[in-house]
């Protein structure tokens, strides 16, 4: 069986001077623990490791966890910050880089493209050459410096996606009001805002008939859909109670969370068990979210053999050999 990580990071040094030189709103601290963490004013973003610049490292991760395959994005704050220039560059820099770690090792890395967003022919352009080297997908955060995926301004991006049947992964970054919900303090834009981030770009998706209107996306919602599993129940009732002249999808609301893929960092056996329930095993991928301070690698694996076999198969590889036509 061939094993699969949907979900996982890796920086560069040059991007990260790129970001410290150029981000503006985004600043580096050092944590009570000697660590340096990624700030954007006082809210906590990401805590950079080793293994997030390192390839011979998470190699031999990969080899000590029996994963063959590691689909390799960027993480939040991606490459939103900057200007057009300093955005574009910042695109290159990250996507060169996993291009060429691809070539370095073609059994076992794939990627997906990281694009200036807030600039839509810049992200078009960079989406081809990244395509041409080798991109398996696209990786999206889930509001763009505080703008909805489902923006007009993103349409031509979304079309290009679209037409090329690509997979792209929702990560969450700090959500828009973080500072006002006062989730800066115990890691609560982390725990609490990550999973909100997610969960309303998704939403807003499948109300707005998104789906019906680029039905080749390969949707995948980070961290077990936030909580898109949990609402389901909710959703329904909404719909059921919409007035006809407002309702824009052409679907049921769950007609769509099984139309979407997720990734399996739930943390926790019973929320991934509830997850499959939800959506169905052939929806679900697995994800470890290496090299991250909060990495669930032994869990990630853990938990999936706990699963009847056929849906351990699913989660861990075959679903993903699916979706990325590995």
């Amino acid at each position: 069986m061939t094993v699969i990580d949907v979900h996982t990071h890796m920086f560069t040094h040059k991007w990260m001077e790129l970001l410290k030189a150029n981000a503006g709103m985004y600043n580096v601290k050092t944590r009570p623990d000697g660590q340096n963490e990624i700030f954007r004013g006082d809210t906590p973003v990401v805590i950079p490791q080793k293994g997030h610049f390192d390839w011979k490292l998470r190699i031999q991760h990969m080899d000590q966890a029996g994963i063959d395959v590691s689909v390799v994005s960027l993480t939040c704050p991606n490459v939103y910050w900057g200007g057009e220039a300093i955005s574009l560059q910042a695109a290159v820099e990250a996507n060169d880089n996993v291009a060429d770690a691809q070539r370095e090792y073609p059994d076992r890395i794939r990627w997906f493209a990281s694009l200036p967003w807030e600039y839509p022919q810049r992200a078009v352009e960079e989406l081809e050459r990244a395509c041409a080297k080798g991109a398996a997908g696209v990786m999206v955060l889930a509001n763009v410096a505080g703008k909805s995926l489902t923006d007009p301004m993103f349409a031509p991006i979304w079309k290009a996606i679209d037409d090329k049947a690509l997979p792209v992964l929702v990560h969450p970054t700090d959500p828009p009001g973080v500072d006002a919900m006062d989730m800066t303090k115990f890691d609560l834009s982390w725990s609490v805002g990550f999973m909100f981030d997610t969960t309303l770009a998704i939403t807003r998706m499948i109300f707005e008939g998104f789906f019906d209107q680029y039905p080749h996306l390969k949707i995948i919602a980070s961290h077990g859909g936030g909580t898109l599993p949990y609402l389901v129940g909710r959703f329904e009732k909404g719909d059921e109670v919409e007035l006809p002249q407002r309702r824009q999808m052409k679907r049921k609301p769950t007609d769509y969370l099984r139309h979407i893929y997720y990734d399996n960092i739930t943390y926790n056996l019973n929320t991934m068990k509830y997850l499959v329930s939800v959506v169905g095993e052939e929806h679900v991928m697995l994800g470890t979210d290496w090299p991250h301070w909060v990495h669930d690698t032994a869990g990630a694996l853990a938990h999936t053999a706990q699963l009847p076999p056929s849906q351990m198969r699913a989660i861990r590889g075959t679903n993903a050999l699916r979706v990325f036509g590995l």
